[in-house]
């Protein structure tokens, strides 16, 4: 009995715990039609000619660049410019150098070859005193003569070999450069201005005069 009451009284009791579970059962009404958010947009990326730090950086550097290759032309210039002055300063005392040189040697040789000459010249006089002693009269098988022969074709070798010639005067037109005429003589056999005689013998040391020849000139 008990247990048809309590299942009639739960049938009728009002079912108020369940409603809840209706409720949160039921889908969530839709939300009307609404504008959607925009994206947000990216901002437009800035190229580096845009950018006025961008473009100039670039010039900066290309102008010290030129800076340092109008410098770097410079210095190479003022380079170019000592080593030509250097240069140029090297020929010139080379140049003088080489002048020097060949001034001295050119003294050099004068000093040499003036020396030699005033030496020869003091011996002259013994080469005409053995010429005398042998175009004198006597015997030839004299042993004085040959030896006297011997000492003079010695004498005469020895002039050679230092360059000493005589020169050969006699019938050759008169050179006042060469000869030293003391006396003049008419020959009809001989030409106008010629050398007749020979009194003294000159000498010659290369193109040098050692002693003009002292003659006679005819006509």
């Amino acid at each position: 009995m008990n247990r048809e009451s309590d299942s009639y009284k739960d049938q009728t009791a009002p079912q108020t715990e369940t409603k809840p579970e209706a409720e949160a059962a039921q889908p969530a009404p839709e939300p009307g039609p609404q504008a959607k958010p925009e994206a947000a947009r990216p901002a437009p990326e800035e190229k580096p000619a845009d950018r006025p730090e961008a473009a100039a950086q670039p010039e900066s550097g290309a102008d010290a660049l030129r800076g340092e290759l109008e410098e770097a032309k410079k210095q190479l210039a003022e380079a170019r410019e000592a080593l030509a002055k250097q240069k140029d300063a090297f020929l010139r005392t080379a140049a003088e150098y080489d002048n020097y040189r060949r001034r001295t040697a050119k003294e050099k040789d004068g000093i040499y070859q003036d020396a030699r000459a005033d030496t020869v010249r003091e011996f002259l006089a013994v080469y005409d005193n053995l010429e005398r002693a042998m175009a004198t009269e006597g015997d030839e098988d004299s042993p004085h003569k040959k030896g006297l022969e011997m000492i003079f074709s010695q004498f005469v070798e020895i002039l050679n070999k230092l360059g000493v010639t005589r020169m050969d005067a006699e019938g050759q037109p008169f050179d006042p450069n060469f000869h030293n005429a003391v006396m003049h003589i008419e020959d009809e056999s001989l030409g106008e201005n010629v050398v007749a005689d020979v009194f003294q013998s000159g000498f010659l040391m290369g193109d040098r005069v050692l002693r003009c020849a002292t003659v006679r000139v005819a006509n």
